[in-house]
Parts: C-alpha cells; sequence; structure tokens
C-alpha cells in the first residue's frame, strides 16, 4: 500500500488541490474551519515523517559543520541578496512589499522536513537544523527589513508564532516520535503501530494541501488584482531558489543527500509561520495575509516538481567527506 501511494503521489496531491480549489471558490465560509485544522494536520503529517527518520543519529547530524554551514550561507546571505534583485520588482505599496519580504527571507522550519524526505534527501540534517534556523531567522528578519524598509516596520515583528510554530510543529511531533520509538523497542503492538504509519505521510500531504488551499484561497480572492501582479516575482524564487541550494552544496562538496536537503531549504519558505505577523501588520493586514499566502501557493505546486526533480540534479557523487 506505501508503495502504491508512494507511485501516485503527484496524482492524490493534485486532486487534494483541486478539491481544496473548488471548496475555496464555493464555500469561502468554510476558511476559519480549515485555518484551525491546519497546525494539527501539519503537526501529525510531521510526527509521521519523524517516526521515519533515524532520530537516533541526529547527534551526529548536528555535529554536520559542512552542511550546517552550507545552509546558513545559503539562507542567510545569498537568498537575501537574491531577494534583494527582485525586491526592485515589488510594486510600490507597503502591504505588498511587507508580506514579500516576510515569506521570502524566512527559512521553513516545519513541512521541509518532510518534503526533503519525499525528495530523498537527508531529512536528518534538516530536522537538526531546525532550531538554528528559527533562532537566525528570528535575529535577522528584523535586520532585513530594516535594511529593506525603515526602521519602523522591524519593529512589529514578534517571535511568538516562530517559536509556537517550532513548539507544535516540532519539538512535540519529535518528542512523540522518539517516544514511540522507544516503545515500539519492547511492545510488539507499538511495532504494528509504527509500521502502520508508514502510510501517514502521503495522506497527511494531501490533507494539508487541501486545508491550506481551501483556507486560504478565499484571502487571495479578496485581493486578486494586487496579488497577482507578484505570482511572476514568486515564480521566479521557486525556479531559481533551489538552483542556489544546488550551487552552495556543490561548492560545499556536500554528499547528494546533503545538498539535496539544502535545496529543499533554500526553495521552502516559512509562510504558514510569518501568515500571523502578515495578520497583525498595523496596516492592510489582510492584504499582507494574502501576499503571504500566494507565495504559499505557488511554492506548493512548486514542491511536487521538486519532489521528482532535485533527486536528479543533485545526483549521488563522491565528495572530500563530511
Amino acid at each position: 500500500m506505501r508503495d502504491w501511494l508512494e507511485s501516485r503521489q503527484i496524482i492524490v496531491y493534485f486532486v487534494a488541490i483541486g478539491l481544496g480549489v473548488v471548496i475555496g471558490i464555493t464555500a469561502p465560509q468554510m476558511s476559519v474551519a480549515f485555518e484551525g485544522a491546519i497546525t494539527p494536520v501539519l503537526a501529525a503529517l510531521i510526527y509521521t515523517t519523524f517516526l521515519q527518520v533515524p532520530l537516533a543519529d541526529l547527534r551526529g547530524a548536528m555535529t554536520n559543520r559542512r552542511f550546517l554551514a552550507a545552509l546558513l550561507l545559503a539562507n542567510f546571505l545569498v537568498i537575501p541578496v537574491f531577494v534583494w534583485l527582485l525586491f526592485q520588482m515589488v510594486p510600490d505599496h507597503s502591504a505588498v512589499q511587507l508580506g514579500v519580504l516576510l515569506v521570502l527571507l524566512t527559512p521553513c522550519i516545519d513541512y521541509v522536513v518532510v518534503f526533503t524526505h519525499m525528495g530523498r534527501g537527508n531529512a536528518r540534517l534538516i530536522l537538526a537544523a531546525t532550531p538554528i534556523l528559527l533562532i537566525v531567522q528570528i535575529l535577522l528578519l528584523p535586520l532585513y527589513l530594516w535594511l529593506f524598509l525603515g526602521p519602523n516596520t522591524a519593529e512589529l515583528l514578534s517571535p511568538g508564532p516562530f517559536l509556537a510554530a517550532f513548539l507544535w510543529l516540532i519539538a512535540v511531533p519529535l518528542v512523540l516520535a522518539w517516544l514511540t520509538e522507544l516503545l515500539a523497542r519492547r511492545h510488539t503492538t507499538s511495532q504494528k503501530f509504527t509500521a502502520s504509519m508508514t502510510l501517514g505521510p502521503v495522506p497527511l500531504m494531501a490533507l494539508t494541501l487541501f486545508l491550506v488551499i481551501g483556507a486560504e484561497l478565499p484571502r487571495i480572492r479578496e485581493a486578486q488584482d494586487i496579488v497577482l501582479s507578484i505570482v511572476a516575482i514568486y515564480i521566479v524564487y521557486a525556479v531559481v531558489s533551489p538552483l542556489i541550494g544546488w550551487a552552495i552544496a556543490r561548492f560545499a562538496h556536500l554528499d547528494a543527500d546533503a545538498g539535496r536537503a539544502v535545496m529543499f531549504s533554500t526553495g521552502t519558505r516559512n509562510s504558514l509561520v510569518v501568515l500571523p505577523l502578515a495578520l497583525a501588520a498595523p496596516f492592510d493586514g489582510s492584504l499582507v495575509a494574502g501576499v503571504v499566502v500566494t507565495q504559499t501557493l505557488v511554492e506548493l505546486l512548486a514542491e511536487l516538481a521538486y519532489i521528482r526533480l532535485v533527486p536528479t540534479l543533485m545526483a549521488s557523487r563522491p565528495t572530500r567527506g563530511g
């Protein structure tokens, strides 16, 4: 069953996206309920993924300095320079500019682990790096906004949404997965449960896509004229950002699995985490949120391509070690 699901996962995801579009258009009143369901479903998805990642090896992953250096260089130096270039094409509208920067300057700390695993990248490395990505982006995002927009905008930020996302989407699923692994070593029932959870990622990812599209499409439609003006920017980011990760991974002489992890990280942004920040903006909060969510929809479609293309682009090759 697992092989059947994984071999047809792209079809399953597109069906889920299509159903989400239908609900978002025909029943926009469902958006609030859908939005409330995203976090628990996403947490369940990440939990099932963690069960397939050997958590006992995380300590070794955290000491991979070459990988961490490449990851930080890509996300917090090269990507911001690339975003600055894209920013020159963003309309001269404060809400739109803030939304674009919020989402493109923050690397994902949650479902990037899932997509990395699905794309045959080293999910352990990404998982081990999530606390570092979290801390660095909390510290640097105000600086980036100050450089791009001026000092007043940086003061709007709060670390609360970032810390809450890390708690519920990384820490809690990680602890539960660790406890499940401990029980599976001692009890046959837990072993069977763990084995059954290997069926979870594809259906749960499909459900996540369905909920995100259904919840956020009405918000995009409310500001579709302005939002459509930045879709091309997001598409360019989706195409170029993994190539930046690829180039840096090769420069750092990472192995194929680690290189794929860097590519997924540069291509995947923290949209669901920065959404509360967008909604809290003192000017046109709903428009800022619409700009953020538009990137989410472009990114989700791009991730389906990444799953197929990244393993091919970052093929196995000899390295200098880790």
